[in-house]
C-alpha cells in the first residue's frame, strides 16, 4: 500500500496529495484513502470532499467534526476557488473559455454534455501547447457534478489523456491533476497546491515549463 504524503497540515484539517488510483470508498482491494490516512497518522479524520478514484491531487480531510461541517459547507455554497491541471492530445474546438451544459446519463455509467441549460455544469478553462501535439489544460469548475471535467474535455474535441472511456488515449495514468484549492477558512486566507505528478506528460520538462510562466 502506498504512502500517503501531505502538503499542508493545520489544527483543523489536512491537505493530502491524493495518488491517482486511491479510492474515496473501500473496495475489494484498498481501503478507503481517509481511512488509510487517519491509520498513518493515528487519528480520528472525516472526509470534506471527493476526487474520483483515478484524479490526483489536493484533497481536504477534517480533523474534528465542526471543521468537517464547517469546510463542507464552503464546498456547497461554491466559496473555494478549484484548479485542476489536465493534459490531452489534438487540437480543441476553442482554446479557452467556458463549457457550458446539462449533463445526463450515457451507457455504462459514463455521462455526457446536452445543449440545454436548465441545471447546467460550469467549467472555465484555458490551454496552451506542451509537447508536440499536446496542450495543458488550466480548469476551473464552478459546479461540482459527476465527470465535469472529464465530459468537458470530449465535448472540445480533446479528451483527456488516459481518459478511455471518454475517447482520450491510453495511458497507464488518467492525467487529471487537483493542483490548488484557494479558500478562507476560520478568517484566514488558503491557497494549497500539489505538486505535479511524476509519471508521464506530468513528468515531462514542456509541462513543468508551462506551468512555471
Amino acid at each position: 500500500m502506498r504512502e500517503l504524503t501531505l502538503v499542508f497540515q493545520h489544527a483543523d484539517f489536512y491537505a493530502l496529495n491524493k495518488p491517482a488510483g486511491a479510492p474515496m470508498h473501500a473496495n475489494d482491494n484498498e481501503v478507503s484513502v481517509v481511512h488509510q490516512l487517519a491509520e498513518q497518522l493515528g487519528e480520528q479524520l472525516w472526509p470534506v470532499h471527493r476526487l474520483d478514484t483515478p484524479t490526483s491531487g489536493v484533497l481536504l480531510i477534517a480533523r474534528n467534526a465542526n471543521a468537517a461541517a464547517a469546510l463542507s459547507q464552503l464546498f456547497a455554497d461554491r466559496a473555494i476557488t478549484k484548479t485542476y491541471l489536465a493534459i490531452a492530445a489534438g487540437k480543441p474546438k476553442k482554446k479557452q473559455g467556458w463549457v457550458v451544459g446539462d449533463m445526463v446519463k450515457a451507457r455504462r455509467g459514463s455521462w455526457r454534455l446536452t445543449h440545454s441549460k436548465v441545471n447546467p455544469a460550469r467549467t472555465q478553462f484555458s490551454s496552451e501547447a506542451i509537447a508536440t501535439g499536446y496542450r495543458l489544460y488550466h480548469l476551473h469548475p464552478q459546479t461540482g457534478r459527476t465527470h465535469q471535467l472529464r465530459v468537458a474535455l470530449k465535448s472540445l474535441g480533446a479528451p483527456i489523456v488516459g481518459d478511455t472511456r471518454y475517447g482520450g488515449e491510453a495511458n497507464t495514468y488518467l492525467h487529471l491533476h487537483a493542483w490548488q484549492l484557494a479558500f478562507t477558512y476560520a478568517h484566514e486566507a488558503f491557497a494549497i497546491t500539489a505538486p505535479l505528478p511524476n509519471y508521464g506528460l506530468f513528468a515531462d520538462p514542456a509541462t513543468k515549463a508551462a506551468l512555471a510562466k
